[in-house]
C-alpha cells in the first residue's frame, strides 16, 4: 500500500471527489470524529438497514429458476412505500386466517347452528345462553329448573345450552356464539387462503420485476453513504479555501490513480505507511492459498506491519479436516456434492472447491487409514486387499514399532508439533522484519533449544549419536539458555531480564506442552468418527439378521442412511470447529499473530447506471 494526500481547491472539491470515486482505487482514511454525529449520514445509514431488510423480506418471494429483470427507472422511496403496503397486506390477511381459524376452532364444539334459526327463537321471547363449565361443577337440576341441555362433552368439560323467557346467572363460564358456525368459519378460512395465495403471487411479480431495482437502490444509499464518510473524513486548511484528504492505494492500482490525478492538475504526495499508521488491508494470494482467506477473515485480518498467515495455515487447515473426519467414504461424499455444488450453483464456487480440497484430504487420509464408510479395510477378507492391507496405518500393523502407541496418534502429535515449531519460526521472520533480529533472538533461541532437545532425544529412538556430536548439542542448548535469560529484552537491565527469562520458561515449557498435547484431538476425533460409523454397520446388520431377505435390504438401508447421516453432519462439524480452535488459539499463539486490520475498502461506483 502506498498513503496518498491530496490539496485540492475547495471549489474544485466535489468534483474531484466524483473523478476519484469513478477510479474506485482510493481506500480514504477515515476520521472518527464527525461520523457518528453527523445527522444527515445517520439517516442514511438507516435508510441501508431498512433497504437491506426489505431485501431480505424480498429474497424468499424469488422464484426458482428464474432471473429477475433488469434494472429499470424507479423511484426508491416508492419501493420502499410498496412493498410495506404488500407486506402490511399480507400481515393482514394471516392474522385474519389465524383469528378465523382460531374462531372456527371455539365454535366447533357447539355443531352445525343455524344463526337464523337462533334469532327467530330470540324474536319469539326466548332467551338462549351458552355455558362451559367442568364436569363436576354441572348440575342436573339445571335440566328442570333453568331447561339445561348439554350439547358437547370435551375432556373434562360439559358445554351446554339454556332455553329461558328472562336471563339467568348460573356457575359457569358465559360463552357467546360466533354469527357463523365452525363449518362457515372454514369456508372463510378457505377462502382467506386464495386470497392470501393471489397476493403471494401479487409479491412475487412485484420481487420478480423490481428485485434488482431495490439491489441498485441499496448501492446508491451506500454510495452517498460513502460520499458523505469521504467529506467528513476531510480536513479543511488554508481558512476552509484547501481541502486535505488522506487515503490508502494499492501499489498495482498507482498507475490508474496517477493518470487521473496529472491529468486533473491535483497536488499529492505519496509515501510508504508509517509502522503505527492504521493502513487497510488487501490480501494478495495464489489460487489454492486463496480459499482459505474466509477463514483469515473469520478469526482478524493481519495488521499492515505482520505477515498473512493464510497460505501457512492452508494445507495445515486442509490436513486437519482429514484427519478429524478420518473416513474415506466420507469424504468421497463431500468431494462429489461439493463438485456437483460447484457447476450447478456458480455463485457458491470458491466454497465448493475449498471443500473438494478437504473432501479430497479426507479421501487421501482415509486411504492411509483404510476407513471407508465405517469399514476397517484392514480387517475385511477381500481378496483384492489382501497385498495392501499390511500398509494402513493402523495399531496392527505399526504399534509394535512405535512402543505401543497408535500410531495415528502419533501422526497427530508429531503434526502438531511440527505446526508449533513452524509457527515460531515465522514469528521469528516477523519480529526481525519489523524490529530487527535483536528482538527476534530469544524467540530465536527458544526455536533452536527444542530442535536441539528433540535432537538429543534420538538416542531414545535407537540412533546413537558420537559423542563429539552430543557436546555440540549440549553446548548450543547452553548458549541459546544464556540468550533466552538474559537477552530477552534488548536494552534492559541484565537481572530483569533474567527475572524475565525465568517467568517466561515457565509459561513457554508449561504453554508448549499443553499445545502439543491439544493436537491429539485430531486423532480422537477421527478415531470416534470410525467407531461410530463401524457402530451404524454392526446395527444393520444385527438388528436385521432375522429377515427375510426379500425385505431386510429395506431396514438395513434405513439404519444405514440414518446413522450414516447422522455421523457424516457431526463429524464435518467437528472437523471444522477444532482445526480451526487449533489454527487461532495454537498456530496464531505460536506465530505472534496479533491481528487487527480491517479490509481495504476503496472509494468508488457501486450502482448500475441507467
Amino acid at each position: 500500500m502506498k498513503k496518498y494526500v491530496f490539496l485540492v481547491y475547495h471549489k474544485h472539491y466535489t468534483d474531484f471527489l466524483e473523478k476519484l470515486r469513478k477510479v474506485g482505487v482510493l481506500h480514504v482514511a477515515e476520521k472518527a470524529e464527525g461520523i457518528a454525529d453527523n445527522d444527515q449520514l445517520r439517516d442514511k445509514m438507516q435508510l441501508s438497514a431498512k433497504i437491506k431488510k426489505t431485501l431480505t423480506e424480498a429474497t424468499p418471494f424469488l422464484l426458482p429458476n428464474t432471473t429477475p429483470q433488469e434494472v429499470s427507472t424507479y423511484e426508491g422511496a416508492e419501493l420502499l412505500k410498496t412493498w410495506d403496503a404488500l407486506q402490511a397486506e399480507k400481515n393482514r390477511l394471516q392474522q385474519v386466517i389465524a383469528a378465523t381459524q382460531k374462531e372456527a376452532e371455539r365454535m366447533q364444539v357447539w355443531g352445525k347452528y343455524d344463526s337464523e334459526k337462533l334469532a327467530k327463537l330470540a324474536k319469539n321471547g326466548y332467551v338462549l345462553q351458552f355455558f362451559c363449565c367442568p364436569k363436576r361443577n354441572f348440575q342436573t337440576e339445571w335440566e328442570s329448573d333453568f331447561n339445561a341441555f348439554i350439547i358437547n362433552e370435551i375432556g373434562s368439560n360439559l358445554y351446554f345450552v339454556t332455553v329461558n323467557h328472562t336471563t339467568i346467572t348460573l356457575d359457569a363460564e358465559a360463552v357467546t356464539l360466533n354469527a357463523r358456525n365452525s363449518k362457515q368459519l372454514q369456508l372463510d378460512v378457505e377462502a382467506q387462503n386464495l386470497l392470501l395465495t393471489a397476493h403471494q403471487a401479487k409479491m412475487e411479480a412485484w420481487v420478480h420485476g423490481n428485485f434488482n431495482n431495490l439491489e441498485n437502490f441499496a448501492l446508491q444509499v451506500e454510495e452517498t453513504i460513502d460520499f458523505q464518510k469521504v467529506e467528513l473524513s476531510t480536513t479543511p486548511e488554508a481558512e476552509e479555501k484547501v481541502m486535505l484528504l488522506e487515503g490508502f492505494c494499492p501499489q498495482a492500482n498507482e498507475g490508474k490513480l496517477n493518470a487521473m490525478l496529472e491529468a486533473e492538475g491535483v497536488y499529492y504526495k505519496v509515501f510508504e505507511p508509517k509502522i503505527d499508521e492504521d493502513v487497510p488491508i488487501k490480501l494478495k494470494n495464489n489460487f489454492f492459498t486463496k480459499l482459505f482467506e474466509p477463514i483469515t477473515e473469520l478469526y482478524s485480518l493481519p495488521n499492515y506491519n505482520e505477515i498473512d498467515l493464510t497460505p501457512y495455515l492452508a494445507p495445515f487447515f486442509m490436513l486437519f479436516f482429514g484427519l478429524c473426519l478420518g473416513d474415506g467414504g466420507y469424504g468421497l461424499l463431500i468431494l462429489i456434492a461439493a463438485t456437483i455444488v460447484k457447476y450447478k450453483f456458480p455463485k457458491f464456487k470458491s466454497v465448493a472447491t475449498l471443500a473438494q480440497f478437504l473432501g479430497g484430504a479426507t479421501v487421501v487420509v482415509g486411504l492411509l487409514t483404510g476407513m471407508f464408510f465405517g469399514i476397517s479395510l484392514e480387517s475385511v477378507t477381500w481378496p483384492w486387499l489382501a497385498n495392501v492391507k499390511n500398509y494402513f496405518i493402523t495399531s496392527n500393523n505399526y504399534a509394535a514399532k512405535l512402543g505401543g502407541y497408535d500410531p495415528m496418534m502419533v501422526v497427530a502429535v508429531a503434526v502438531g508439533l511440527f505446526q508449533i515449531l513452524f509457527a515460531m519460526g515465522l514469528k521469528v521472520v516477523k519480529t526481525t522484519i519489523q524490529f530487527g533480529f535483536k528482538y527476534a533472538a530469544a524467540d530465536c533461541a527458544w526455536l533452536i533449544i527444542i530442535l536441539d532437545g528433540l535432537a538429543l532425544l534420538l538416542p531414545v529412538l535407537g540412533v546413537a549419536l558420537p559423542q563429539t556430536v552430543l557436546y555440540v548439542l549440549y553446548g548450543i542448548a547452553a548458549v541459546c539458555a544464556f540468550v533466552i535469560l538474559f537477552y530477552n529484552s534488548p536494552g534492559k537491565n541484565p537481572f530483569v531480564n533474567l527475572g524475565s527469562g525465568l517467568w517466561g520458561t515457565y509459561g513457554t515449557v508449561s504453554g508448549l506442552l499443553g499445545d502439543v498435547l491439544s493436537y491429539i484431538r485430531l486423532f480422537a476425533l477421527g478415531l470416534a468418527g470410525g467407531i461410530l460409523g463401524g457402530v451404524f454397520n454392526m446395527l444393520a446388520i444385527s438388528l436385521t439378521a432375522d429377515m427375510s431377505p426379500f425385505i431386510r435390504w429395506l431396514p438395513m438401508l434405513f439404519i444405514l442412511l440414518f446413522g450414516h447421516s447422522l455421523n457424516i453432519l457431526l463429524c464435518i462439524i467437528s472437523s471444522i470447529v477444532h482445526p480451526l480452535r487449533l489454527t487461532f488459539v495454537e498456530f496464531y499463539k505460536n506465530a505472534g499473530f496479533e491481528g487487527g486490520g480491517h479490509p481495504y475498502k476503496p472509494f468508488k461506483t457501486k450502482t448500475t447506471k441507467l
